[in-house]
């Protein structure tokens, strides 16, 4: 059992989502940063998928109520246990009644939480994460408040230390230092529709993350885009990564809770494994869209998940799933 001693609605209850809900019209939902949320349950020896915490406002503050394993990833943040500097991307061993502080990151925006045995929240459609639009899931489909307790699984201690900073996040936080993001992205079914003057735009023009985004899409401010000639759709399947342009011309990326239907034109679809960049990617940052084609777009998800499996065996918790 842990005890949140600060508040934060958008510090969230948070595993890999629900898979193949969208159909029926249910968000993904699920960490932002996936592969930060994956290596923060490897690091405490957990299932990949194991819930734990999405930290968006900071500082945060928790208790522990029993002896457990703590980790913390995604963004980057000063750590301290009763006060002590601790380091974060490593296994931390928690005694029961300490007080663990996460800081406001110096770089990114979303921090991640693993605690060995994962958080026993109730499993709705297969999932524990929250979805905050529909308001179920996770902690009572809610952002945390102070004094929630949240219980814990069986935990399972390890019995080595470990610890992790995957050379990509390295890299990508040379780019963060300047408030830079590069995703790559797919053309879209009416990418053509928009002719190769706001095409060039798409992908040579930066676009400001802006205020108005959250975890269903983020909002984003540069260059419009029209398209050739006036375009009206039925609405239809759009999912997380997906690029739309809403008649005003500045394009909306849907996201973890992304709407399941549309009738804004697609131009791209950033590709899967870029998705945690946005979500590490704060309000004022600018996005550059990178073009890729669906092959190199395969090429990338395959060295992205060889890139994870690669972790996982490095922690010692076997092969990816």
């Amino acid at each position: 059992m842990i005890e949140v001693l600060s508040s934060g609605a958008l510090n969230l209850v948070q595993d890999l989502g629900r898979s193949g809900c969208m159909s029926m019209g249910v968000s993904r939902s699920g960490a932002m940063d996936a592969p930060a949320l994956m290596i923060a349950n490897w690091l405490v020896g957990n299932d990949e998928n194991a819930a734990g915490l999405e930290v968006n406002i900071f500082p945060f503050r928790f208790k522990a109520e029993r002896e457990l394993l703590v980790s913390c990833t995604g963004a980057h943040c000063a750590l301290s246990v009763d006060g002590r500097p601790v380091p974060s991307w490593s296994c931390l061993h928690i005694k029961a009644g300490q007080q663990v502080v996460i800081e406001r990151p110096s770089l990114g925006v979303r921090a991640y939480l693993g605690f060995s045995g994962g958080i026993d929240s109730p499993v709705h459609l297969g999932s524990r994460a929250t979805d905050l639009k529909a308001g179920f899931g996770g902690h009572e489909g809610r952002g945390l408040i102070r004094g929630d307790r949240l219980a814990l699984l069986p935990q399972r201690l390890a019995s080595a230390y470990r610890a992790v900073l995957p050379l990509e996040r390295v890299q990508h936080a040379e780019a963060m230092h300047r408030q830079q993001v590069t995703v790559r992205a797919i053309a879209a079914a009416q990418a053509e529709a928009f002719g190769s003057a706001s095409l060039g735009t798409f992908y040579s023009s930066p676009y400001e993350v802006t205020p108005q985004s959250n975890r269903v899409g983020y909002r984003l401010q540069g260059q419009p885009l029209r398209p050739l000639e006036p375009i009206e759709l039925l609405s239809h399947g759009i999912a997380p990564g997906t690029v739309q342009v809403p008649p005003a011309g500045q394009p909306i990326v849907q996201l973890a809770e992304a709407n399941t239907c549309g009738g804004y034109p697609k131009i791209a679809t950033v590709i899967e494994c870029d998705l945690w960049r946005l979500a590490q990617a704060g309000v004022g940052c600018s996005i550059h869209f990178k073009p890729v084609s669906v092959t190199e777009g395969i090429e990338a998800l395959t060295q992205y998940r060889a890139a994870l499996a690669n972790i996982k065996r490095q922690l010692g918790v076997g092969p990816s799933a």
